[in-house]
């Protein structure tokens, strides 16, 4: 089977899509398909180019096993529209930005996350940046039901060939 390679988008690539990618590696590894996805995250912005996850993300991932110390951020890069099969967008304007910048021809690689899990109700993975309370709790659950779905999603078309 072909490999898969899966690029989750918000604007800086410091709490929504570096948790993405976190959950999304967990998902496919706890399946056995680690050998078939190329897993990254990046932002639309290069505000906080090679830093790692806010510390409130690495925290809430902890909390469900996930590790993403590892992590660095960066920005998009106009290579990523041709390396990518699936290039996910947090939010409207996330995607919006990667519209301008795709290829016409390459656009159906771009998706919004939350489109893959209708039954949550929501548009949008919220940023949680400068919120407070439980903003990394929602950001993780939304991601968590939404990475599911998506990996549903590539596996049933890798399935139909």
């Amino acid at each position: 089977m072909a490999m898969r390679r899966v690029l989750f988008v918000c604007l800086g690539n410091i709490c929504r899509s570096p948790t993405a990618e976190g959950v999304f590696r967990k998902l496919v590894a706890d399946r056995g398909l680690a050998a078939n996805y190329e897993i990254d995250s990046a932002g639309t912005s290069g505000w906080h180019a090679g830093e790692p996850p806010d510390p409130r993300s690495q925290e809430e991932a902890r909390r469900h096993g996930i590790d993403m110390s590892g992590q660095r951020s960066r920005a998009v890069t106009a290579e990523d529209f041709e390396r990518f099969d699936y290039i996910v967008a947090m939010d409207h304007a996330n995607l919006r930005e990667l519209r301008k910048r795709c290829p016409e021809h390459l656009r159906d690689r771009l998706h919004r996350l939350t489109a893959f899990a209708p039954e949550l109700g929501v548009q949008e993975v919220p940023d949680p940046y400068y919120g407070q309370g439980d903003g990394f709790a929602t950001v993780f659950s939304i991601v968590a039901t939404s990475a599911a779905r998506l990996l549903e999603t590539i596996e049933r078309e890798r399935a139909a060939g």
